[in-house]
């Protein structure tokens, strides 16, 4: 059986992160998300993949290759235009042979309900229950089969979520072929789906245990926290005397932790990265390849990636930092309100307490910058010394 996953979008809600990369490849715990998913799926049982791609797909082609590096193999299918999910998997008809898995390329889920999933025999959907359903499609069920699936709602009729996780038979191509354009002006795969339900052809489903939304740049930092707390220690770096190192820490090849750096787990930190010496690295953190984090920093519960530096005297909590980042010596960002309420971004409750920056590719600061809670930064923005910034930057801004 071969896995469809679609991975063709930007994933304009993640922005500034996605303006340089698609929504699939931010790293979560130092890996993609989608690799995340392709070795969820490996371990289910699925070889055979097929990734849709468009947006920056030279990064996805890059990374993934053929597949040999997983044991699996990869076909491509470039969607120039993104008309929808429902056109999307249209486009790959002649590349599967009956029935067939489709995940959306940003969910993160256990191989469990996926190998469960490919035991299916009629059309099913993978449903999940949440607290919230107003940001996501909801489906109404009877017994073991779906009766109406709504896209976002105000007053979602139920607590069961669309989870991005599909068997297909063949019966979806022609629902597909009969699918009008949604009001998005899109072919959505679930218009397909209800199509198949309204003429008669049964359409299963299955709640599964386990489902992480990824939506916005915040939601990075959940997930991050989830796949951490089953980090495996290993070192194949370099620890110097009196480094203390507690919990599950990994290191990367290449990778030295100076003398009085205090790391505590679950902590991973990519090849090549200078730790220290004299710098605190609290838990959930992810440092990716080719990073700096220097005397006397402060760093918790946050997401740095590739080659970006936080080098001198300088806190970071609970952020996301792009790549090629430089905070300049003294440089603070605020994580807390003063009255410890929910943190809003943009008008939009983050239903996070604590919440520093999202900050973009390519950002430097000068020191002693503030950045207050909750502050989206664009891409190439430079922050002068002693400037105290919050809100939405735009990118290649330049504040003094």
């Amino acid at each position: 059986m071969k896995a469809v996953i679609l991975a063709a979008g930007e994933g304009s809600r993640m922005r500034p992160l996605t303006y340089t990369r698609p929504k699939v490849m931010l790293t979560i715990a130092n890996r993609p998300i989608l690799e995340h998913l392709l070795i969820e799926a490996k371990t289910a049982g699925i070889e055979e993949f097929v990734f849709i791609v468009g947006y920056h797909d030279e990064q996805i082609r890059q990374h993934f290759g053929n597949g040999d590096k997983w044991g699996v193999g990869i076909d491509y299918y470039t969607q120039r235009r993104q008309l929808g999910t429902a056109d999307a998997v249209r486009t790959v008809k002649n590349m599967v042979e009956g029935n067939f898995l489709m995940m959306n390329g940003d969910i993160m889920v256990n191989h469990r309900d996926i190998e469960c999933l490919t035991k299916r025999r009629e059309n099913t959907m993978s449903l999940v229950k949440v607290e919230d359903a107003r940001d996501l499609g909801t489906v109404e069920v009877s017994q073991d089969r779906v009766l109406r699936i709504h896209e976002k709602v105000a007053k979602p009729p139920s607590n069961l979520a669309n989870a991005g996780l599909y068997l297909f038979t063949p019966e979806i191509f022609e629902a597909i072929s009969q699918t009008p354009t949604s009001p998005r002006g899109e072919y959505e795969i679930t218009d397909s789906l209800q199509l198949l339900v309204d003429h008669g052809c049964p359409v299963s489903y299955q709640e599964i245990g386990y489902w992480l939304d990824v939506s916005y740049p915040w939601d990075l930092l959940a997930a991050n926290e989830s796949l951490l707390a089953k980090l495996e220690p290993q070192n194949l770096g370099t620890i110097e005397a009196n480094a203390v190192i507690k919990n599950a820490v990994s290191l990367g090849k290449g990778t030295v932790v100076r003398s009085g750096s205090y790391i505590i787990g679950p902590v991973i930190i990519g090849e090549n990265c200078e730790i220290g010496p004299n710098c605190y690295v609290r838990p959930a953190t992810s440092i990716g390849n080719g990073c700096h984090i220097g005397a006397a920093c402060e760093v918790k519960n946050t997401i740095v990636m590739n080659n970006s530096a936080i080098p001198h005297h300088n806190y970071v909590g609970d952020s996301v930092i792009g790549e090629d980042c430089n905070l300049g010596a003294g440089t603070k960002i605020a994580n807390l309100r003063l009255d410890e309420q929910n943190i809003t971004v943009a008008g939009r409750n983050t239903k996070r307490r604590k919440l520093g920056a999202i900050m973009g590719d390519g950002v430097k600061t000068g020191i002693n910058a503030c950045i207050n809670i909750g502050t989206v930064i664009g891409n190439n923005t430079h922050i002068g010394p002693g400037a105290v910034v919050s809100g939405i930057i735009q990118p290649d801004s330049k504040i003094f």
